[in-house]
């Protein structure tokens, strides 16, 4: 077989087009005008936009697109496809079996069906799973996935069997609405077995899944997706899948054992969790039971074993994925299912004896017991490199499983402008609800490009007349109530929406301190009350973290500050930090964001990281600091009108606001602490760093007196820039988050900054009233700062501290490269 040239997808042996072929290559060449090189471009532009993951399996190199997506589409006929899921339903029927007796009776390994060196020895295999009464808890398997390759022959062979997470669903579902997006053309015409049913029966069958002893009189069961978190790689693919099922998407920080149960951390208190969709690493679940490294939540084995919550797929399942057990499933399926199995696999050898060293070119090999362990092709190593591997196989065979290399199949693939056969692997997807396994009618396609890249392609299924499409029945749901608050926000999620508001707001403050100083900068000699006004900008500067005390303007020159506002946009400074922990935070909470939304918070931020790394001087600096101003008021309008109040937004403001009273307090201490005769200079560098220039000088005629301007900074109600509006602001979150005592105290600073301008007005020394007036501003700063901590401890404190401003944070993957 493995002599065999490899089959073709698209064309027969006589060079025909194959008939399944014919529409969409014609819908592909109408849709782009033949070129299929733009709708390669087109697809690329759609993905660049959004999706920020990487394909099962896949590690991109430095700087390269980590998720690409062929706008050639793999066609599998419906009798094929009907035959591979019949086939795959027998495999996930045999995988299910053979879990519930290693994690059961054992009997397969009494009888000598499974060695014990496969089960025991197998990392995959957890002790503390195990039933002591013999019975584990059905279904095992809930979702299952094989891997598949197309002979010579024709004939698809099951090369790898993913009965842990079956991670890349989530893929699948977004090729298919990108491609959609991207070329809706090739579409017409074309009538294709949809994939929204599958989900659909999906988030039914998990439903159904969640224990029967449950608290009465609640909304029904509680379902969430379990991920490690934004830092893995394929954090998207949860999202996704969170969103499409309509379940929470929480971390194993996120969740907390009590009395029993399994509870989210939200911030009006623990919520119950019944089912948990599973997509971390079954050691990762339970420190207390398991060597997870650390991770995980401490008492969910226990609180499983007793039936408060479901977990799919149950820990322990990926031990049906090591390769050397693939020796035994056509002997098992006889025993257990008394049936062959109607998908071959490639021929599988463990442990691998002397015909595999005798044609090592001819296998391909992985560790037995290593469910995820790289596959090693000897074809592909050298000389040298196949002796030692040949030696190490030798030494200790038991440790490796030899499969039969096999020659897959060839799929049309853009390059440049043309198509052109490239290696293609299959990845089919099921389900099981009511006892029944429902395969997806789609899958997630991949193919080698030429530089060693991997693409993925959408599956077609052709939809036939007479086919059934599965979905749910209606179900009659108990009324829920209506909800308003934003209490059902899990506790990670509004602290990181927080910090996402006081980095956001740090960035704009930032830019605008550096502008102001630049303005001076580029005057040439400075007057007098100039140099006053770079001075405390300066001290304004390092207070923010900006520059170095050193580096303040003397009577040596400015040249100092100049280089050291300058290093602020390069690699590890100020600016640059606080970009990167801008896109940090927008990973965390990607699943909280619209496309539109999380678009606009990201496309822009990696133009700004691309520009901030070519500034070589003032000019170029102060065309950055503009766009981050433009960037930073851009969010908040966009976040302003299209976020629900009563949800993320709330906390999303709160951060805003604080950091921006902290801002502006700071930034009035230092402009009026000066001598009573230069307080001028600090009332107009007060006003500008503000933003109250216009508004003064419309209101005043440009007479400048303390009362006036410190009344429009620091109490005008109207003001957005102002130190009262913030606080204000801050008062209302707090009093729409029914937070009495923190809205008291922002209501106690509200009035000590309104009390401030009349007192002054009072003040038969103005000048002399004003200077004084900065040591009480700064104890502004302190008590927002001290409102700041409150506000923490009182809805974050469930949760290890994972936030500091100042912090070294790397920009976010997802934004390390330009689209």
């Amino acid at each position: 077989m493995s002599k065999l040239p490899p089959r073709d997808e698209m064309v027969d042996g006589q060079g025909h087009l194959r008939p399944h072929w014919r529409g969409v290559l014609a819908g592909l060449a109408d849709g782009v005008a033949g070129n299929f090189g733009e709708a390669a471009r087109r697809m690329d532009r759609v993905f660049a936009e959004g999706v920020t993951s990487l394909l099962p399996g896949e590690v991109p190199a430095a700087g390269q697109a980590s998720w690409r997506c062929d706008p050639v589409p793999l066609v599998l006929p419906a009798q094929e496809f009907e035959h591979l899921a019949t086939g795959l339903a027998q495999r996930a029927r045999l995988m299910e079996t053979l879990l519930a007796d290693l994690y059961g009776p054992q009997r397969l390994v009494a009888e000598g069906l499974v060695p014990p060196a496969l089960v025991f020895a197998n990392p995959s295999f957890l002790r503390p799973c195990r039933k002591a009464d013999g019975r584990p808890h059905h279904p095992f398997l809930h979702c299952y996935a094989a891997d598949l390759l197309r002979a010579p022959d024709g004939r698809w062979h099951v090369v790898a069997d993913r009965t842990s997470r079956a991670g890349g669903i989530g893929h699948a579902l977004e090729n298919r609405r990108m491609l959609a997006r991207a070329l809706p053309g090739l579409f017409r015409g074309h009538q294709l077995r949809p994939l929204r049913p599958f989900f659909e029966l999906w988030q039914d069958a998990l439903q159904h899944l969640a224990p029967q002893r449950r608290a009465p009189g609640g909304d029904g069961p509680a379902v969430a997706l379990l991920t490690p978190g934004v830092h893995h790689r394929l954090w998207f693919e949860h999202v996704l899948l969170a969103r499409e099922l309509s379940c929470a998407l929480v971390e194993p920080g996120d969740l907390s054992v009590r009395n029993g149960g399994v509870f989210l951390k939200t911030l009006k208190g623990l919520q119950p969790v019944h089912v948990l969709l599973r997509r971390v690493p079954g050691r990762g679940l339970d420190p207390l039971e398991l060597d997870g490294g650390g991770m995980g939540v401490p008492g969910l084995l226990d609180a499983a074993r007793h039936g408060t919550v479901k977990i799919v797929n149950e820990p322990g399942s990926g031990l049906a994925e090591a390769p050397g057990l693939a020796t035994f499933l056509p002997t098992l399926a006889r025993r257990l299912l008394g049936e062959d199995l109607l998908l071959p696999q490639p021929d599988t050898r463990w442990p691998a004896g002397p015909e595999v060293l005798e044609d090592l070119p001819g296998w391909v090999l992985r560790p037995a017991t290593g469910a995820h362990g790289r596959s090693l092709a000897a074809a592909a190593l050298d000389l040298a490199a196949r002796a030692e591997l040949a030696s190490r196989i030798a030494a200790r065979p038991a440790d490796y499983a030899a499969q039969r290399a096999l020659a897959g199949s060839l799929a049309p693939c853009v390059q440049g402008d043309a198509l052109v056969p490239r290696p293609l692997r299959l990845r089919l997807f099921l389900m099981q609800h009511g006892g029944q396994w429902h395969i997806l009618p789609g899958g997630l396609a991949r193919v080698e490009a030429e530089d060693g890249t991997t693409l993925a392609k959408d599956v077609w299924v052709p939809h036939q007349e007479n086919s059934r499409i599965a979905g749910p029945g209606a179900q009659r749901q108990p009324p829920l109530a209506i909800r308003r608050a934003a209490g059902d926000l899990p506790s990670r999620v509004a602290d990181n929406l927080f910090w996402l508001g006081r980095h956001a707001e740090r960035l704009e403050g930032a830019a605008r301190l550096m502008r102001a100083a630049l303005c001076r900068l580029d005057r040439g000699p400075l007057l007098p009350h100039e140099m006053v006004e770079l001075t405390t900008l300066a001290q304004c500067l390092h207070h923010a973290g900006l520059i170095a005390a050193e580096e303040r303007p003397s009577g040596a020159g400015t040249g100092p500050l100049r280089d050291e506002l300058l290093r602020g946009v390069q690699p590890g400074g100020a600016v640059v930090e606080q970009l990167g922990q801008v896109g940090r935070l927008v990973e965390t909470v990607r699943d909280r964001l619209t496309t539109d939304l999380y678009a606009t918070f990201t496309q822009p931020l990696r133009g700004l990281l691309a520009q901030a790394a070519t500034v070589r001087g003032l000019d170029a600096l102060e065309a950055l600091l503009a766009e981050v101003l433009r960037y930073t008021a851009g969010l908040a309008g966009v976040a302003a009108e299209n976020m629900v109040r009563a949800g993320g937004y709330t906390f999303l403001d709160l951060g805003r606001r604080v950091e921006r009273a902290q801002s502006i307090a700071f930034q009035l201490h230092f402009a009026l602490a000066q001598a009573p005769a230069r307080v001028e200079a600090g009332l107009r560098l007060a006003l500008e760093l503000c933003d109250s220039v216009i508004t003064y000088r419309s209101r005043y005629l440009g007479v400048l007196q303390p009362a006036p301007a410190l009344d429009l900074v620091l109490a005008d109600p109207g003001n957005p820039r102002g130190l009262g509006f913030q606080l204000r602001a801050i008062h209302g979150l707090l009093a729409g988050l029914g937070d009495a005592a923190l809205a008291a105290t922002a209501a106690a600073l509200v009035a000590e900054v309104e009390a401030m301008p009349p007192a002054i007005l009072a003040s038969p020394e103005q000048a002399a009233a004003t200077t004084a007036l900065a040591p009480a501003i700064g104890r502004v700063e302190a008590e927002v700062a001290s409102l700041s901590d409150a506000l923490t401890r009182r809805y974050f404190a469930l949760l290890p501290a994972a936030q500091a401003l100042g912090g070294q944070i790397e920009a976010a993957p997802a934004l390390a490269h330009s689209p």
